[in-house]
């Protein structure tokens, strides 16, 4: 390998781990085109007035030992509740050698995960749970037929030709309608009837009423969270400023290591060769001559790239229109919030603890909304006076929603908030961001039902390795793209050529982390 040459295709979490794994083992060249002016991608911290966004969300759990190796390498876990706790007089000594985070910024925090549903102006577990305040805010009606729907779902099993009969299977049709037909709908902007069942399958595999039961009785008696659901856990490790100063720490490392990060440079054209393997990468005026080509972007962009002529017009085809959905976070600064913490659980300012709510409300377009102080409480300027949250929308580029205003959009989402009784009124907030983010989530419906010829083709590049969410159009956690991209090193370093085991990561069993949406 000595004196090789490689061209990282994005400088996200899946390029960047390449990368790293290539120049920490050596022997390589290594150049990544990151078509942005900034690394981690989708996983990035937005800073904003002294605010910090974390684009989706993302939390740092894992079932995969050589990420979390990485991770702790990178950045060490402290040894002790975070910040808000201790200001709450509630946190114990930290561990001999642990980093205290109010000391050191290069520190992961460990949080507590919760995520609630926001329904009918009421909060419900999730995942579904059956506490009595479940059945109370549900009322007597829904509650028996929720029953009868989830009864009749364990004796008679759709065949799961849809995302929609997935979903059924697990929950039943009422608790299906409830809580996910909507929310669904919105992430996606088809119906879930339209959606191909793989989806659930690499998201929501392992959740389902009554594994979420199972749990309940049973997690008292885990001694570790790795035996847990993904769907389920209740702690997970965070970075003090959010996951984009992970993966800037990472690009930094990069960068020392002696690698080269180029921003700003969008791959306009692919040549390959007679033997088939590409052979440089054109950016601009500028040519990238390699001898492998690692390749996050998203596979639509990749077919463009390497233009109809040199790939099959079916294959053509069916990657360039392969389908995405887009996204937009409205980061809002509020005076405080309307609603109310009644649980048990301590946050600075008793605010609600979630870190995410998912909006299964109807009458309004939103889908989630994030409140970054329980992330980190750094993640907000002055986190004892105000509240920083973020407000998800799912939309496609160039419809109304992605071609409006920012005004008018954050007035729009101020105004579902204020509908939905989150806040007294628009005097609650102080200031507003808008943050518009294209192909965030590589979408399973139209020509995907036909992804495995397209996989075929990519295959067929001897030289060619597919990684990340985009590049593998596969809705990949972020601990997965990484794996994805330290294998891809690992087929590099070693001269193999057969991509089965980099396709598999989020596929096969031992990779798979039943995650239920919660990671970006």
């Amino acid at each position: 390998m000595e004196n090789k040459q490689v061209v990282i295709i994005g400088a996200g979490p899946a390029g960047l781990s390449c990368a790293y794994e290539l120049l920490k083992k050596g022997g390589v060249s290594v150049t990544v085109l990151e078509c942005e002016n900034f690394a981690g991608g989708i996983s990035r911290t937005v800073e904003y007035h002294g605010n910090h966004i974390d684009i989706g969300g993302h939390r740092f759990f894992t079932k995969n030992d050589r990420v979390n190796s990485l991770w702790e390498e990178l950045m060490p876990t402290q040894g002790a509740p975070a910040y808000d706790d201790k200001i709450l007089k509630n946190v114990k000594p930290y561990e001999e050698g642990g980093p205290d985070p109010e000391k050191t910024d290069e520190v992961m925090l460990i949080r507590n995960r919760v995520s609630r549903i926001y329904f009918n102006k009421k909060f419900f577990d999730y995942p579904i749970s059956l506490k009595p305040s479940t059945f109370i805010n549900m009322g007597f009606k829904r509650t028996v037929q929720s029953g009868f729907g989830y009864l009749k779902s364990v004796v008679y099993k759709r065949e799961e030709r849809s995302l929609e009969d997935f979903y059924v299977n697990r929950f039943g049709k009422t608790l299906y309608r409830l809580f996910f037909e909507s929310y669904t709908q919105k992430l996606w902007g088809v119906h879930p009837s339209e959606l191909s069942a793989d989806w659930g399958a690499q998201r929501v595999k392992g959740l389902s009423l009554k594994k979420a039961i199972w749990s309940a009785i049973t997690s008292p008696f885990k001694k570790k969270q790795r035996e847990v659901e993904t769907s389920l856990i209740n702690q997970f490790h965070y970075p003090k400023f959010g996951p984009g100063q992970l993966f800037k720490k990472m690009a930094d490392e990069v960068v020392k290591m002696g690698g080269k990060i180029e921003y700003g440079k969008k791959v306009d054209k692919f040549i390959r060769g007679g033997d088939g393997k590409i052979s440089k990468a054109i950016c601009g005026d500028k040519e990238y001559i390699a001898d492998y080509f690692v390749s996050s972007m998203p596979v639509k962009d990749l077919f463009t790239s390497l233009g109809e002529g040199q790939t099959s017009p079916e294959v053509y085809r069916i990657a360039t229109e392969l389908p995405y959905r887009d996204f937009i976070t409205v980061g809002l600064l509020l005076n405080g919030l309307k609603i109310k913490n009644k649980t048990k659980i301590k946050t600075l300012g008793n605010i609600v603890p979630d870190n995410w709510i998912y909006v299964q409300e109807r009458e309004v377009s939103m889908g989630r909304i994030q409140i970054f102080n329980n992330w980190s409480p750094y993640m907000v300027n002055k986190p004892s006076e105000n509240v920083w949250i973020g407000l998800e929308y799912f939309c496609s580029e160039g419809d109304d929603m992605w071609n409006s205003s920012d005004k008018d959009f954050i007035d729009m989402a101020v105004s579902e908030l204020v509908k939905m009784g989150i806040i007294e009124g628009k005097e609650s907030v102080l200031d507003a961001t808008r943050i518009k983010v294209r192909k965030a989530y590589p979408a399973y419906f139209g020509t995907y039902k036909d992804f495995e010829k397209v996989r075929k083709e990519l295959d067929g590049i001897e030289n060619l390795f597919c990684i990340g969410r985009n590049g593998q159009h596969r809705y990949n956690n972020m601990d997965h793209s990484m794996l994805t991209g330290l294998i891809s090193a690992d087929y590099i370093l070693s001269g193999n050529t057969d991509k089965s085991a980099l396709w598999n990561v989020n596929a096969e069993k031992q990779y798979h982390e039943e995650n239920g949406g919660e990671n970006g």
